[in-house]
């Protein structure tokens, strides 16, 4: 075929060249082996349909429609077939609050919503759905919606030819994940998911038959890039996962080949092995030549990651205690960085080249520099065009070099490769004058199995303090036990600390942090305003108790 200048030429060249291959599976709930498979000449038909529906319906050129689901094959489709009907796809994270989801669509003047496989949380986000703004539900998706899918397709045919698309007009508006305010629409082109996406197919020797196991949320950059982008380009089969409860067995179904994570995840199972086996035993075994071999197998198998052969971690540092114990079982982790500005694609550790505490170096295609105040800047062939409707935000980050500024500060090694070492933004004073980056003191923290998150604060106070949120685990242990950890784990981390960033304490959070209530974004990151100005109240009581491990009030 011509030029492949689009992922829609992409995905045209798949459906041209092995229409009967497997390109998606779509677990349907009641059982492991409910499964729907699409091949690539379905998924097309099914996109083209759509697209000629959406034609249909006389819209501006380059309007913009929103698709709200869960990771699921119609996810994917329906940017297809926006694409194809000349339109900009507006991705809406499937756990928000009423306003954001507000703000989203009405900010990007969205004309149309797909909705698709969500969590009762629905009920709450619709709220922030204009009530004239009409709705395409996906098979697997809420009832309420104007049309469903399946009736639409079935009434339409196939949108034979596509509307031209440059590669360099506006493919996407993808919006952050709001953890310093409110989101902003990043516009990312035609050119920069294309080139993005061949360049890491390349890095990564990525192939037809690889497979991958999508679950993070598609609305975010990273598995749009991994989870969609790659997949297409590259002609891969890719698995959804079901739900929470399943991961597990959607893991085994699927036994990927290229695998990304959140280090919470690479936790939690190393977690669940560790409560089958004790590490000091489990390391005692991993020693012995043939029995360790068989077990490294063994769980590996368990996980369902005995295939992989490209395992990422992203999003939050990753412990080193975790990445040296998947590598003593023989799968390397390789961390990566990259922002929803530059469409992921900056920063990825080498194999064989892992240093704890960094993101490894620039891809070729990308270059790399630190500004004022240590801020990481990178050129890169993944930059936005801009955030929607707001010249002045990103006239401040887009410099005239074509440089982005990241807003993060970094430190880069002799081999080139970059650690972060925080947001710029969150740096804070204490009483005493000096600044604070929350970060890497975060990083400490959280490592320690009792901890699942934390966030460091303290500004005008003499010093920062800690506030952690505990594991399942850690919750329905012994409070006396769970208590002396924490106080040992503190005094270890403060030693390893200059006497400025020394914790007075570490707060033990009552409530739990998700998206739902606002804490986390969704992509699992603290909204530390949310964070300090509920705990605000606190902050007297805590500091004038004089111990190393105080108590949210009831």
């Amino acid at each position: 075929m011509a030029e492949r200048r689009t992922i829609v030429d992409w995905a045209i060249h798949w459906e041209q060249a092995f229409p009967e291959r497997v390109f998606m599976t779509q677990p349907l709930g009641g059982g492991y082996g409910n499964v729907r498979n699409y091949t690539f000449r379905e998924t097309l038909d099914q996109a083209r349909r759509m697209a000629n529906y959406l034609k249909g319906l006389a819209l501006p050129a380059r309007s913009r429609i929103a698709i709200c689901s869960k990771n699921c094959a119609h996810w994917v489709m329906a940017d297809l077939a926006i694409w194809m009907a000349g339109h900009v796809s507006v991705p809406v994270f499937p756990i928000l609050p009423t306003e954001i989801v507000r703000h989203v669509l009405e900010h990007s003047d969205s004309r149309l919503l797909f909705v698709g496989k969500l969590d009762p949380i629905w009920q709450q986000m619709k709220a922030g759905v204009p009530a004239d703004m009409p709705t395409i539900s996906f098979p697997l998706g809420p009832d309420g919606a104007s049309l469903r899918w399946n009736e639409v397709v079935a009434g339409q045919s196939p949108l034979l030819q596509p509307v031209d698309r440059s590669p360099d007009e506006m493919a996407t508006i993808i919006y952050t994940s709001g953890s310093t305010g409110v989101p902003k629409g990043a516009m990312i082109s035609f050119r920069s998911m294309v080139e993005c996406s061949v360049h890491l197919t390349k890095f990564l020797r990525v192939r037809p038959e690889d497979r991958y196991l999508s679950y993070l949320p598609v609305a975010h950059s990273m598995e749009r890039w991994l989870g969609e982008c790659l997949p297409l380009v590259a002609g891969h089969h890719v698995f959804f996962a079901e739900s929470l409860d399943t991961f597990l067995c959607d893991l085994q179904r699927a036994r990927p080949t290229v695998f990304l994570s959140v280090p919470r995840l690479w936790v939690k199972f190393q977690r669940g092995v560790f409560e089958k086996m004790p590490p000091q035993k489990l390391d005692l075994i991993l020693k012995i030549p043939i029995l360790g071999r068989i077990v490294k197998r063994k769980i590996l198998s368990k996980l369902g990651l005995d295939q992989v052969r490209i395992a990422g971690s992203g999003s939050a540092p990753l412990p080193a205690g975790v990445g040296a114990w998947y590598r003593s079982l023989g799968l390397e982790l390789l961390e990566g960085y990259g922002m929803t500005e530059n469409f992921n694609f900056s920063h990825l550790c080498r194999p064989g080249q892992v240093r704890a505490g960094y993101v490894g170096q620039p891809y070729d295609q990308v270059q790399c520099r630190l500004g004022e105040g240590d801020e990481i800047q990178v050129r890169t062939p993944g930059c936005m065009m801009g955030y929607f409707k707001m010249p002045e935000e990103s006239a401040a980050v887009l410099l005239p070099d074509g440089f982005l500024r990241t807003g993060d500060r970094g430190s880069i090694d002799e081999m080139g490769r970059l650690k972060i070492v925080g947001r710029t933004k969150e740096i804070f004073k204490t009483s005493k004058g000096k600044y604070i980056a929350p970060a890497m003191i975060e990083n400490l923290l959280v490592n320690h199995p009792r901890i699942e998150l934390c966030c460091v604060s303290g500004a005008g106070f003499a010093q920062p303090h800690g506030i952690v949120q505990l594991s399942d685990a850690a919750r329905n242990a012994d409070a006396v036990v769970v208590e002396k950890e924490l106080a040992d784990h503190l005094r270890r981390v403060n030693d390893g600390l200059p006497s400025y960033e020394k914790l007075q304490f570490v707060a033990v959070a009552k409530s739990v942090w998700s998206p739902e209530n606002g804490f986390l974004t969704p992509t699992m990151k603290i909204r530390r305003s949310c964070i300090e100005e509920t705990y605000q109240p606190n902050n007297e009581r805590w500091y004038s108790s004089n111990k190393p491990v105080v108590y949210e009030d009831n």
